[in-house]
C-alpha cells in the first residue's frame, strides 16, 4: 500500500490528517508561520511519519541549504528532501555532493534524494547517481517534468504529466534502472487517475506520495469524478494555507481525498462526506 499525504489549509489539517498516513511539511512555512510550525510539532511528538520538503515547488528554487539543515536538525522528521535544482541534473548531483561532504542534516531522519533532468538520459545518470553514489535512504520522481511532454505528446498537458511518469517508471524499469529494494516516493499529482496504474505487485517499492491535489480540487467546488479530473487547477496549497474552509468545502475535499485513496490502494477510509 503507498502512503499518503495531502497538504492542507490549517483550518483543516487535523481533519486531513485523520485521513492520510503521514504529514508533509513545506520548510519556508515552518519558518514563516508559528502556526504551521506547532502543527507539525505536534504530529512528531505523537509520532506522527512526516516529510520535511525543500519548498522548491513552491519557491522555484530550493531552500537555502545550510538553513534547511537547521530546520532539520530542529524539528526531526521522519525524512527530509536535500535541497535540489528544477530539471538540472548536474547542480542537483552538485547540491547533493555538496550536503554529504558537509556533514549536512539529522542522522536519525531519512535523506530523500530527488532525481531531475530534462532527457530520459539525464534522468537515468541522476537516478543512478541518487541510487549508488549518494547514500539516500529513498528517491523522489517528480510529476511534472517537461520530458514528460516530448516522451508522451498529448494536447492536454496534464495527460502528458499523467502518462509520462506512467511511461518513465516503466522504462527505468524495463532498463534495470529502478533500485526495487530501495524505497520511493512520489513527488506531486497531475490527475488523480495516475496512481490507479501502480496498484499491481510491480509497483511495491513505491513507499510514498504527496499531493495537494484533492484538497485543492475540494476547496474549488471541483468533485472528482469516477474517472478522476481531466483538468487541474494551477494554484498551489501554500498560497491557501491561511484559507477558511466551509463545511461544504470541507465535504467536497472528504470525497476526494476517499476518490483519491481508492484510485491508490482500492480502498478508502470509513466517513461519511455527505
Amino acid at each position: 500500500m503507498i502512503k499518503i499525504a495531502h497538504e492542507s489549509p490549517k483550518s483543516i489539517f487535523n481533519e486531513v490528517q485523520d485521513l492520510t498516513d503521514y504529514d508533509y511539511a513545506l520548510v519556508h512555512l515552518l519558518e514563516e508561520d508559528d502556526e504551521y510550525l506547532a502543527q507539525f510539532q505536534s504530529a512528531i511528538r505523537s509520532g506522527r511519519e512526516v516529510i520535511l520538503d525543500n519548498s522548491i515547488f513552491e519557491l522555484e528554487e530550493a531552500f537555502d541549504a545550510v538553513n534547511f539543515d537547521k530546520w532539520v536538525n530542529k524539528i526531526k522528521p521522519s525524512w527530509y528532501i536535500v535541497p535540489d535544482a528544477l530539471e538540472d541534473y548536474r547542480k542537483t548531483i552538485d547540491q547533493m555532493e555538496d550536503w554529504n561532504n558537509k556533514g549536512l542534516g539529522y542522522k536519525g531522519s531519512g535523506k530523500i534524494g530527488v532525481v531531475q533532468g530534462k532527457t530520459y538520459d539525464e534522468i537515468v545518470d541522476c537516478y543512478n547517481y541518487m541510487n549508488k553514489e549518494a547514500d539516500v535512504d529513498m528517491i523522489a520522481i517528480s510529476f511534472d517534468y517537461s520530458y514528460y511532454n516530448l516522451s508522451v505528446p498529448h494536447a492536454n498537458k496534464y495527460v502528458s504529466w499523467m502518462l509520462g511518469r506512467i511511461k518513465l517508471l516503466g522504462d527505468l524499469m524495463r532498463d534495470k534502472v529502478i533500485n526495487t529494494e530501495k524505497p520511493h516516493h512520489l513527488l506531486g499529482c497531475g490527475l488523480p487517475q495516475e496512481f490507479l496504474f501502480y496498484k499491481n505487485s510491480n509497483y511495491d517499492w513505491i513507499y510514498s506520495l504527496d499531493t495537494s491535489n484533492p484538497v485543492v480540487h475540494g476547496i474549488k467546488g471541483i468533485r472528482y469524478g469516477d474517472e478522476g479530473l481531466w483538468d487541474k487547477e494551477s494554484q498551489k496549497l501554500f498560497e491557501m494555507i491561511n484559507q477558511d474552509v466551509s463545511k461544504e468545502q470541507l465535504h467536497q475535499v472528504l470525497n476526494n481525498i476517499n476518490k483519491f485513496r481508492w484510485f491508490t490502494n482500492g480502498q478508502a477510509p470509513v466517513v461519511n462526506v455527505f
